[in-house]
């Protein structure tokens, strides 16, 4: 177990300017390998700098998988997948006791679920058991197998994805473990120039692309030492509680078009996504302080997973996106 997983959080090795520029190389890197989708990298280095999990959902092909498998060569860090299915079990992902005939005893068989950055590859087609032993990883990060719990090596992150397209057979996620996740980002389409080059890449079937690690683990945590020293004004705080609350009661916020259709609002691990995300977003581009540009910059991606419209909203065709929008325009920094 390294230093960081025991509680002791290396200080920064370089620079703000330094661990910014490494950031840069990071981009650089993965593109190495994977065509645009700037964006999702952008989301999933959010993630893993304020120890946020992902959820990301897009039809097949999008190179979901190929991302964060890059990703965590060029991190440096341990990766597995798990592709999850009706008959997963419990034991599958976190491991189990076996029993050694030569020395007559039990021992622990350790599952997928002990690495640095763990694919829930289609995370919605395992039964409830399977997300409960998901659920104590991810929020505790510790896993109990038989009457022993173990902590997990940090930095860990569960980087999960879900198929919009295809719901046949598959389990809606329980309201408690969506909610822990810190993002839930939709993964679109490439551009036509970004889907040429693949296409030319791949018709290749020569076509090899290393990459190399750029940062360690370490790193990581003086990255995210860094990123809580953006400072963020009283003010700016103040205006993600108004948001968060406006999604409750839009009603209070001259939004009575939308309060018809809120069952539940976001819980208050939105807020504090949305304070931990807009200081990396800071960070990432290169200030010591969050604008409000920042904050509405993730608003959709940390907010749209967490609010729970109701079966009217569908009927009329309103959607999370559409109230988030509406919070965005209506509620004012004061």
């Amino acid at each position: 177990m390294d230093s960081s997983a025991a509680g002791a959080v290396p200080a920064p090795a370089f620079s703000p300017d330094e661990y910014q520029q490494k950031i840069r190389q990071v981009f650089a890197e993965v593109g190495k390998v994977v065509v645009g989708q700037h964006y999702m990298i952008n989301r999933l280095l959010i993630g893993l700098f304020t120890g946020g999990h992902i959820l990301l959902e897009g039809v097949p092909g999008l190179a979901k998988t190929l991302t964060i498998s890059t990703l965590s060569k060029v991190l440096h860090l341990h990766f597995q997948r798990v592709q999850f299915t009706p008959d997963l079990l419990p034991s599958d992902l976190v491991g189990t006791m076996i029993y050694n005939q030569n020395q007559s005893e039990f021992e622990v068989k350790k599952g997928p679920i002990f690495a640095n950055l763990v694919l829930a590859d289609e995370v919605n087609r395992s039964p409830a058991k399977v997300q409960s032993a998901l659920l104590e990883a991810m929020q505790e990060k510790q896993v109990t197998i038989g009457e022993t719990t173990y902590p997990l090596d940090l930095p860990f992150l569960v980087l999960a994805t879900q198929n919009p397209v295809e719901q046949e057979g598959t389990y809606p996620l329980p309201e408690a473990q969506v909610d822990r996740f810190m993002m839930k980002v939709y993964v679109d389409y490439l551009k036509k120039a970004d889907e040429l080059e693949v296409m030319r890449r791949m018709a290749n079937m020569s076509y090899v692309s290393e990459v190399n690690p750029i940062l360690t683990r370490d790193d990581i945590f003086g990255v995210r030492s860094l990123i809580n020293q953006v400072q963020i004004s009283e003010t700016l705080e103040k205006y993600i509680i108004e948001l968060v609350f406006a999604t409750r009661k839009p009603g209070d916020y001259d939004l009575a078009e939308f309060a018809q259709y809120v069952q539940f609002g976001v819980s208050p691990r939105a807020s504090i996504a949305l304070h931990r995300a807009a200081k990396a977003v800071a960070f990432f581009d290169q200030r010591d302080y969050v604008l409000p540009e920042d904050i509405k910059e993730v608003a959709g991606d940390v907010l749209n997973h967490r609010i729970l419209l109701n079966y009217e909203a569908e009927a009329d065709g309103i959607r999370t996106q559409d109230l988030i929008e509406a919070i965005l325009r209506k509620v004012p920094i004061s």
